[in-house]
């Protein structure tokens, strides 16, 4: 993802927590209890934005961190094929020896049209007969 939009990230969080600092201080100043606090549902839902909020940013951090691996990965491919090429010239090929031991195989012929009784062949057997009027 883009740098602007973790910087929207950051900001954003940081925009919560204040939101949350500020609900708690003011529920403070009233003398409420603590566990009256965290049933509040603005400071549930603060909180609970600042926990998706740390999950996208750390989807974000998961994906920049994939991404330079991967790019690393390719750097090394690319360099690689030079030192493969020069290895795989000096190893023969198996594939080559396997193929001298085969045997090709014969071309098959042709089968000879089967007659049937009476000494017709098949397509005069079957052809239809004309229609003398």
């Amino acid at each position: 993802m883009g740098l602007k939009q973790k910087q929207t990230q950051i900001r954003q969080k940081a925009y919560f927590e204040q939101q949350l600092q500020n609900r708690l201080s003011y529920l403070s100043g009233k003398a409420v209890e603590a566990s009256k606090i965290d049933k509040d549902p603005l400071v549930k839902k603060m909180k609970a934005r600042i926990r998706a909020v740390d999950s996208r940013l750390r989807l974000m951090a998961a994906n920049e961190k994939k991404t330079a691996e991967i790019a690393k990965i390719k750097a090394d491919r690319a360099a690689a094929p030079k030192e493969k090429a020069a290895a795989e010239a000096k190893k023969p090929k198996k594939a080559a020896e396997e193929g001298k031991g085969k045997k090709p195989k014969g071309e098959k012929k042709a089968a000879a049209p089967k007659t049937q009784e009476g000494g017709k062949s098949p397509k005069e057997a079957e052809a239809p007969k004309p229609v003398q009027e």
